[in-house]
């Protein structure tokens, strides 16, 4: 026999325990090893849906966040302009009072001048009318003591009373 070409025999028992090894493997072996590849494959399977479901979550997530952050910066926008317009109002209102408040003082300062003025006018008034009943006193005595100087006096007076 040679070594390098194979007899009957040999072929013979090699096909047989091949055979045999093929049984064996399909009826312990293969059914785990599928059973092994196929809960493998579904996993797989499995862990892709859920990654593609969580993907989905994530930009549903990312879409209402977006949309949250739209309505707060919208909402921000809204609370600054109610803010400024309060602020607007209360400045124009602060305004109004002090230019009421003002007017009210000047008008009240102006009415205190005129009064005052007035006062001082009457004071002015009596004073000179005292101080020209004074002086008049004062002439009419010197004037009166002489009977030619009271004709004269007449005199003149009736003739400024015709010039008025």
């Amino acid at each position: 026999m040679d070594l390098v070409t194979p007899g009957f025999g040999l072929v013979f028992w090699t096909i047989i325990t091949f055979v045999f090894l093929v049984l064996i493997l399909k009826k312990f072996a293969w059914k785990p090893i599928l059973g092994a590849v196929s809960d493998r494959e579904e996993g797989i399977k499995n862990a892709l849906e859920a990654a593609e479901k969580a993907k989905l979550e994530m930009e549903n997530l990312q879409a209402d966040n977006h949309k949250l952050l739209k309505e707060a910066r919208a909402e921000r926008e809204a609370m600054m302009k109610e803010a400024r317009d309060i602020k607007n109002k209360m400045i124009e209102d602060a305004k109004d009072e002090a230019k009421e408040a003002s007017g009210k003082l000047i008008a009240q300062a102006q009415a205190s001048i005129q009064s005052e003025k007035n006062a001082a006018i009457a004071e002015l008034k009596a004073q000179v009318a005292n101080l020209s009943i004074e002086i008049a006193e004062k002439v009419v005595r010197a004037e009166l003591s002489n009977k030619d100087k009271q004709v004269k006096l007449v005199e003149s007076m009736l003739g400024d009373a015709k010039l008025n």
